[in-house]
């Protein structure tokens, strides 16, 4: 029975409790959008260490992790230019969208937030049709 599912899950889980110590600590909501988002614009003011070594962090413990428990297949291109586009259309999706897909449904849910619960419907809504249209329509998947 193939587990690699479990991997997400647990990801899942500790970003959850990630989101809620991050929380209870700094009194904050932890949008790793917003967090970068407000480091390369310059409004992250006198939280700019905190911020640094959020992303840091965001960035270093998975490649920390990897030697651990084995580096996750994945179906991304090699090509580094597709690569740079696709996270830059992510990172203006996001601003333009007030966060990201996992901060609104990560922190945005639970907090019963009537913008996250409308934003995640519809990013996993859009999600879907477009595994439909690629799949059964246009035979691309």
């Amino acid at each position: 029975m193939p587990i690699e599912w479990l991997y997400g899950a647990a990801g899942g889980v500790m970003i959850g409790i990630a989101a809620a110590i991050f929380l209870l600590a700094n009194g904050r909501i932890m949008g790793a959008s917003g967090i970068l988002g407000s480091v390369v614009d310059g409004t992250a003011g006198r939280s700019l260490s905190e911020k640094l070594v959020f992303i840091a962090a965001l960035v270093a413990v998975p490649g920390l992790a990897a030697p651990l428990i084995g580096r996750a297949a994945t179906h991304a291109t090699g090509s580094v230019a597709v690569l740079v586009v696709a996270g830059l259309a992510v990172g203006i999706g996001t601003r333009l969208a007030g966060g990201c897909t996992s901060g609104h449904g990560v922190c945005g849910i639970p907090r019963l937030s009537v913008r996250s619960i409308v934003a995640t419907l519809i990013y996993v809504g859009m999600g879907a049709l477009t595994v439909l249209l690629a799949r059964h329509v246009l035979g691309l998947i």
